[in-house]
């Protein structure tokens, strides 16, 4: 039986007017996440899946599309009204230290969504959700009054998921959340938020450009290139049978502890991104495809199911 859906996108677009054009940022994305499940979103820097996880949670405005979070329609939603749904929904960013004031201790900066909305009233209330959710992420007691610039990058990200953490949300978007962290820093933070995931039922959008990482982490993929989803599929099947050419080329990129023979040739992808402004009505990957053909000149083709579950985005399947 399949879970609620909690989140529902239908052709959203997040345009950028520019001096040389019309930058397609986000142009025509459609997904759904279930309740409980973790949408991996993956792609070059410059796909627009950060673009994406911002305008879903309106910290950018949408050009047009439908953002539909747990049965409500938010696209047209005032910042206002925005404002008693940010407890529901809830980022963890890329740079932990950026995203955290160095003016707040530690307990300042996980308190403060608690005093923000209002979930607590008194002092002693707050210090022990503070302390339990120190607790929850993996952080020391100890810390409890020291700076953010006194900690390392595990330790800050633990402060940005105590923070998303306080104010019970059921929909977290994690912005390429360990990249900025050491190898060994980063295990340890991805199976934190799996073990949150376990322990609390939450819905993760995990924003990455590491197929590893993705793979390891997330139960559906969607693949971006050039502000559209070009695959999309159940992480198993993909990593199985990916058959758009840029999916096959990012899995082929992926270091292998193979030698030799059995090793896979690995399949480059010429030349350089198009840019985004001002895009022509053909194949965004074309130009960069060993594949390409006259009818990928005739259109920009949209996702279509090749098998149950299974989307991809080519004229050539």
């Amino acid at each position: 039986m399949a879970n609620k859906v909690i989140l529902e996108v239908e052709n959203l677009t997040k345009y950028f007017n520019t001096p040389g054009g019309l930058l397609h940022a986000v142009d025509g994305v459609n997904f759904k996440v279930e309740e409980g499940r973790t949408l991996g979103i993956v792609g070059e820097s410059g796909c627009g899946k950060s673009t994406t996880g911002r305008t879903i949670l309106k910290l950018l405005e949408p050009t047009s599309g439908k953002i539909i979070f747990d049965g409500q329609d938010i696209t047209g939603y005032s910042r206002k009204q925005m404002r008693s749904l940010r407890r529901e929904m809830q980022m963890v960013f890329q740079d932990p230290f950026s995203s955290l004031d160095p003016r707040q201790t530690v307990s300042q900066l996980i308190s403060e969504p608690i005093i923000e909305h209002k979930l607590l009233k008194t002092k002693s209330d707050i210090e022990k959700r503070t302390l339990k959710l120190m607790e929850t992420v993996g952080l020391a007691e100890r810390y409890i009054n020291v700076y953010p610039h006194e900690l390392d990058g595990g330790r800050r990200q633990r402060i940005g998921i105590a923070r998303a953490l306080a104010v019970e949300p059921k929909l977290i978007v994690c912005d390429e959340p360990v990249s900025a962290l050491d190898v060994s820093i980063q295990a340890q933070i991805l199976n934190l938020l799996r073990q949150l995931q376990q322990d609390m039922g939450l819905t993760y959008i995990f924003i990455t450009h590491d197929l590893s990482v993705v793979k390891y982490f997330s139960d559906d993929i969607a693949v971006m290139y050039l502000g559209q989803m070009v695959e999309k599929a159940p992480s198993d099947l993909l990593f199985k049978n990916p058959i758009h050419p840029y999916t096959k080329a990012l899995l082929s990129a992926i270091p292998l502890p193979v030698v030799g023979k059995d090793k896979p040739k690995r399949q480059l992808i010429k030349g350089e991104i198009t840019s985004p402004v001002n895009l022509p009505d053909e194949c965004r990957f074309g130009k960069r495809c060993d594949y390409v053909q006259e009818c990928c000149k005739k259109g920009n083709p949209q996702l279509r199911e090749i098998e149950p579950n299974h989307f991809v985005a080519c004229s050539c399947v």
